[in-house]
C-alpha cells in the first residue's frame, strides 16, 4: 500500500478513468494537477481544490510532483510523461495504482477481442457461486473504484493501454484469450502490441494461474515462458496438459490426473468464439474452487453484452445484428463467421492501421453486399472490392436504409465495423445504439 497523503500528484487525462483516480487521490489526502488537453471537459465532479491545466496548449508543471497517473488514452510519448520519465518522477496507471490497496483476489483478463465478454461471464459465475465480485477494468468502471464497493474478488478487463504503466500489478488468475492487428496507430507494430498485452503475467509467481489461447499463435508463444502454472485452452486437441478443451457438450480441465467437467448445452451465445471464451471463463472458474454446476447455471442465463453480435429484430425474414464492438478485423472475422448467410455487410469508420485482407475468404463466401461508410471506406474498398459487391455511402443511416432496401426473406444484415468509430460517433456504443434505432425504425 502506497501512502499517499500529503503527495503532489499530476492526473493525465480527465476522462472516465482519469476523473476516478482523482477522486480516489482526493480521499487519501493528495495534491494534485489534473491536465487535459480538451478545454471543454465538464468540471463539476472534480476536486474543488485541483490544480486545473485545461486546453491543447496547456502544459502541467511537474515541479514538486511526486507522482504521475496517466489515464489509459494518454499515449507513452505524450510531452508530460517523457518530462517525467526524464526526471525520474513514478508514473503509474490507475490499474497499478488500484492494485496497491486491493484486498483479495484478483482475476484479470486480456485479448485483442472477447475479453469484455468473458470477464462479464466470468462476473456472472462467480455471482452463481456466492462470491461477490466487483466486475470491472477497461469494461467500464476503473478499478479504482473497486475501492469503494464491498467485494470479495475483483474481476477486470486490462487494455494493453493500461499494462504500459504497471510495476508490481499481479492477478492470481491472468487470461490471454487472442492477439491480432489492432491500435496500431499507437503501437510500431504487432511484436509492440503483443508485448504490453504480456505484461499482464510479468509479476505472476509459482501460485497463481495463466490461461492461454493455444490456437492463437501469437499468444502461444508466451507457453513455456511464464512463471504461473499455465492452463491452455483452444478448439483444437490439446498437446499440452493441463489444458481445457471441448468433449461434446462438456469443456473438460484435464491436468494429466484429475478431469474436470463442465456442461455447455445451455451455452446461450452464438459462434465458435464464444466456445472458446467459455473455455477461458470455465478454466478460471474451476481454478478458483467454482463448482462446475454454479459454472453450468450461469452459462445458461448469460445472454451477452450490448453490440457484440446482437441480434436487433427481424423484418420481413431479414434479421439485423448489432456487432458495433466489432472495432477490428479479428473481431468481424468472429461476427462475420458466427451469423448466418447470405449477408449484408455494413462496415467502415475510422481505419487502426491494420490489414483487411484477412477478411476476403468470409466475405467471398458469406457476404452478398457490402455497404462501407466513414472515412476508411475508400480504403476498405480498394482491399476487399474484388471479392464481394461493395458500395460506398456516408453515412450509417444511409447504409441501414440501402440494405433494408435491397434485402430479401434469409438475409442477416450485421453492423460489425472492423473499424472505431470516432470519425461519426462518440464511440462504438453510441453506433450501435443508433443502429439498433435505425433497423426498429424500418
Amino acid at each position: 500500500m502506497m501512502e499517499l497523503a500529503g503527495k503532489r500528484v499530476l492526473v493525465v487525462g480527465l476522462g472516465v478513468t482519469g476523473r476516478s483516480a482523482a477522486r480516489f487521490l482526493s480521499a487519501r489526502g493528495a495534491r494534485f494537477v489534473l491536465a487535459d488537453q480538451r478545454g471543454d471537459i465538464p468540471r463539476e465532479d472534480l476536486p474543488l481544490d485541483a490544480e486545473l491545466h485545461l486546453g491543447p496548449e496547456s502544459v502541467a508543471c511537474l515541479d514538486a510532483v511526486d507522482l504521475v497517473i496517466p489515464s489509459p488514452g494518454v499515449p507513452r510519448d505524450n510531452p508530460l510523461l517523457r518530462e517525467a520519465v526524464a526526471a525520474r518522477i513514478p508514473v503509474l496507471s490507475e490499474l497499478e495504482l488500484a492494485s496497491r490497496f486491493l484486498d483479495g483476489l484478483l482475476v484479470a483478463i486480456t485479448g485483442t477481442n472477447g475479453k469484455s465478454t468473458v470477464t462479464a461471464m466470468l462476473g456472472e459465475v462467480l455471482k452463481a457461486a456466492g462470491m461477490r465480485p466487483f466486475v470491472g477494468g477497461n469494461l467500464g468502471t476503473p478499478l479504482i473504484d473497486a475501492m469503494g464497493v464491498e467485494h470479495d474478488i475483483a474481476v477486470v478487463e486490462v487494455s494493453s493501454f493500461q499494462l504500459e504503466w504497471i510495476e508490481r500489478f499481479r492477478p492470481h488468475v491472468a487470461i490471454h484469450l487472442n492477439l491480432s492487428d489492432d491500435h496500431l496507430y499507437r503501437y510500431r507494430d504487432l511484436e509492440e502490441y503483443g508485448h504490453f498485452k504480456a505484461r499482464i503475467f510479468e509479476n505472476q509467481r509459482a501460485d497463481d494461474y495463466a490461461i492461454i489461447n493455444r490456437d492463437d499463435p501469437h499468444v502461444w508463444r508466451l507457453n513455456g515462458r511464464l512463471k504461473a502454472r499455465t492452463i491452455n485452452f483452444g478448439l483444437t486437441p490439446a498437446a499440452v496438459l493441463p489444458a481445457i478443451r471441448l468433449d461434446r457438450d462438456e469443456l473438460v480441465l484435464d491436468d494429466g490426473a484429475n478431469q474436470r467437467r463442465v456442461g455447455i448445452g445451455s451455452l446461450r451465445l452464438p459462434g465458435r468464439h464464444n466456445l472458446a471464451n467459455a473455455m477461458a471463463v470455465a478454466a478460471a472458474a474451476l481454478v478458483l474452487g467454482v463448482d462446475p454446476k454454479s459454472i453450468e447455471r450461469a452459462f445458461a442465463e448469460f445472454t451477452g453484452l450490448a453490440h457484440r453480435i446482437e441480434f436487433v429484430r427481424e423484418r420481413n425474414g431479414v434479421s439485423f445484428v448489432d456487432d458495433s464492438k466489432g472495432t477490428n478485423v479479428g473481431a468481424t472475422l468472429e461476427a462475420l463467421a458466427a451469423v448466418a448467410a447470405p449477408i449484408i455487410w455494413i462496415a467502415g469508420g475510422v481505419d487502426k492501421g491494420g490489414d483487411y485482407s484477412p477478411l476476403r475468404a468470409l466475405l467471398k463466401e458469406k457476404v452478398r453486399r457490402a455497404i462501407l461508410i466513414g472515412a476508411a471506406r475508400h480504403k476498405m474498398q480498394a482491399a476487399l472490392g474484388d471479392v464481394t459487391e461493395v458500395e460506398l455511402t456516408a453515412t450509417l443511416a444511409d447504409a441501414v436504409a440501402r440494405a433494408a432496401a435491397i434485402a430479401t426473406r434469409g438475409d442477416t444484415v450485421l453492423l460489425s465495423p472492423a473499424c472505431s468509430s470516432f470519425d461519426q460517433f462518440r464511440d462504438y456504443e453510441e453506433r450501435g445504439r443508433i443502429f439498433k434505432e435505425l433497423a426498429r425504425a424500418l
